[in-house]
């Protein structure tokens, strides 16, 4: 039997859970995959483009589960009507057998993942003092981004901006249930990131766009861009790109999806793994400016998978579905079809 966790039961888990404790132990297992970076099986994801969106299947495997995502992303057009931007859902299987054991949604999941990626990001390459977040973009993904680094990070003073007043009101009202969050709705991006130890970019329109300039950059600052995630989708400019150290996760991914598809192939980047691992330094110096490129990973979605599936065992939750025949002989796959009424008669020819 495989197990299923539909939406309703990934938020309830969640819910039941606490979302911050649902993020610190998702962390978790997110460094520990990413530390064993090299046991993986990984591949840059399949996309099929169109004119208003990508459909998107990200797989990766080590040498016990397989785990894979399938993801849209449909922006501006989807909220047009009524639908979300990214909806996704993803399965993990034994390697050894190839038997599907958990079937999920990975939308939520996807939200979650995401923000917990940009923080073990952050940890890693942002200055320890760090306690002021400007965030430019306030959909699907800004409230998880915005909790993630509150209740991981300490980030007190969260800045947000965003071209949709509605969507500002939005992220300001969710967060309200964060007394010890400063949320101050910003009138510009650069009011947005001025001052600011981390600069979160999460914007969402399928162009080329500069949504962070030269200007808007300060000493030390980190930048957050997961908002490229795609061919022809970019928020930081160029001079920004050249002035700071980028990590990114997957590198031949990233140069054909991320900010840095706007650099010639041969500019440096560097691997999060190593730095995530202990093997490489992240940040040189406290007035360096570093940048993670993030554009999703698969093994970012695998360990989510790992831990909702641990996560459902434990709490006891989601459906067991028959996904997969189980049959007396696995041979006869032809008997789970329906049989002619009538009789037949076979005979044996020596």
């Amino acid at each position: 039997m495989t197990l299923f966790l539909d939406v309703n039961t990934l938020g309830s888990m969640v819910d039941q859970h606490g979302t911050e404790e649902f993020m610190t132990e998702l962390l978790g297992y997110m460094k520990d995959d990413f530390c064993r970076w090299e046991e993986f099986d990984k591949s840059s994801r399949t996309a099929a483009h169109s004119d208003i969106g990508v459909i998107e299947l990200m797989p990766v495997a080590d040498g016990v589960n397989y785990g894979f995502k399938y993801v849209n992303g449909h922006p501006p057009s989807n909220p047009n009507v009524g639908m979300s931007t990214v909806m996704a859902f993803g399965a993990l299987s034994d390697v050894s057998t190839g038997y599907p054991r958990l079937l999920s949604e990975l939308t939520l999941s996807t939200a979650l993942r995401t923000s917990v990626t940009s923080v073990m990001a952050a940890q890693a390459l942002a200055n320890p003092h760090a306690t002021s977040m400007g965030m430019i973009g306030c959909g699907a993904q800004s409230e998880f981004q915005a909790i993630a680094f509150h209740t991981i990070i300490g980030i007190k003073e969260l800045r947000i901006f965003d071209i949709d007043h509605q969507a500002m009101n939005k992220v300001a009202e969710h967060l309200k249930d964060y007394p010890e969050l400063t949320v101050i709705k910003a009138s510009s991006a650069k009011a947005c990131v001025e001052g600011a130890d981390i600069v979160t970019t999460v914007t969402a329109d399928k162009a080329y766009a500069t949504i962070l300039t030269p200007d808007m950059i300060e000493p030390g600052m980190h930048i957050n861009g997961i908002g490229g995630d795609c061919p022809g989708k970019t928020e930081i400019h160029l001079d920004v790109l050249k002035a700071g150290k980028i990590f990114v996760e997957h590198e031949p991914q990233t140069r054909v999806e991320g900010d840095i598809q706007q650099l010639p192939a041969e500019h440096k980047v560097n691997p999060i793994w190593k730095v995530i691992a202990g093997l490489e330094q992240g940040r040189d110096t406290e007035d360096q400016i570093t940048i993670f490129d993030s554009v999703g990973f698969a093994l970012e979605d695998f360990s989510v998978l790992r831990y909702v599936y641990d996560l459902a065992v434990q709490l006891g939750v989601g459906e067991q579905i028959e996904l997969i025949p189980q049959l007396d002989n696995p041979k006869d796959l032809f008997g789970l079809t329906k049989r002619p009424s009538c009789s037949s008669t076979i005979r044996e020819v020596a």
